[in-house]
């Protein structure tokens, strides 16, 4: 058997600062590995695998779901390719099968770019970049978006962390999410409803134990605290905290059994910021518009504690 000589994810952009280190792939731009003084805050998966579940990809022009991958500009119906074939929908973006190039690299920092180009049900132009820098207790990502067309285009941008605090059973953390409204879904995990989470089994704004439960869920109106949307906390105290920027609106939880470790009963939990709801291109609840030759910039980043 052949030795591999070149990851399925491409080349991995590896950086470095006070005691944190982070791995990032050319494909997708996937966050494959961050830990920070050797705790492990995101779930990692091999370099000679691809992305479970989507693990740490950026997820653009949509995050989630277009139903039937069908959306109407200017009167005029759009057929997306279809990607969730079991849900008959379109499913996070354009780039998820892109590789990205580098722009610029120092040790603590990457830029990334890709380019989304006109194609079926997306008549648009897109020039794209994210950067991962490290930074005291974590990590910052900064998302740009060009439009290159003539005309404004439909945006909005996703990103899919799993994650984790070193070993601990996912089951054993605290979740927080500081949102006043949930999405119900249907069978599709398609919107229906936007719901106050007052009263629910959707409110998380005071930690509640992960345990058995299982996530799909969208969650809107985010109230940042501390510039935290959400956080994930260990029985010995130590914290995962999302961060989300005034253009992020909306967090997805997800939980799916573990795809790369073996340990707890094998749930790996994913916090993932949005800036639009599912089916934005339909509800347009959240989507951006950006004009011609505009840039629109934003941002999320990752903290922990000890």
């Amino acid at each position: 058997m052949n030795q591999l000589q070149t990851p399925p994810t491409g080349e991995q952009f590896e950086i470095t600062r006070e005691g944190a280190t982070a791995i990032i792939t050319e494909l997708a731009a996937s966050l494959r590995y961050f830990s920070i003084d050797g705790t492990e805050v995101v779930e990692a998966y091999a370099e000679d695998a691809l992305p479970s579940f989507a693990a740490g990809i950026v997820l653009v022009p949509w995050p989630n779901r277009i139903e039937d991958g069908v959306w109407s500009l200017d009167g005029k119906q759009l057929q997306l390719d279809i990607t969730e074939v079991d849900k008959n929908n379109a499913i996070h973006g354009l780039l998820r099968n892109t590789g990205y190039r580098q722009l610029e690299r120092t040790e603590g920092a990457v830029t990334l770019g890709a380019t989304v180009h006109p194609q079926h049900g997306y008549p648009f132009h897109l020039e794209t970049t994210v950067r991962y820098e490290l930074v005291d207790g974590g990590m910052d990502v900064t998302h740009t978006i060009k439009n290159l067309s003539a005309a404004k285009a439909p945006v909005a941008v996703g990103t899919h962390p799993f994650f984790k605090i070193g070993d601990v059973p996912i089951e054993q953390l605290e979740l927080t999410v500081h949102a006043s409204t949930y999405l119900e879904l249907d069978a599709r995990l398609l919107p229906v409803a936007e719901h106050q989470v007052d009263g629910t089994s959707f409110d998380f704004r005071e930690p509640k134990l992960v345990g058995d439960r299982i996530f799909d869920n969208a969650f809107g109106a985010v109230k940042t605290v501390h510039g935290a949307s959400a956080e994930l906390r260990a029985p010995d105290g130590r914290t995962v905290r999302l961060l989300q920027d005034d253009s992020h609106p909306y967090v997805q939880v997800f939980t799916t059994p573990k795809f790369a470790k073996v340990s707890g009963s094998g749930l790996a939990i994913a916090l993932e910021p949005m800036t639009a709801a599912p089916n934005a291109f339909n509800s347009g609840d959240g989507l951006r518009w950006v004009e011609p030759g505009a840039t629109w910039t934003l941002g999320w980043g990752i903290r922990y504690s000890a």
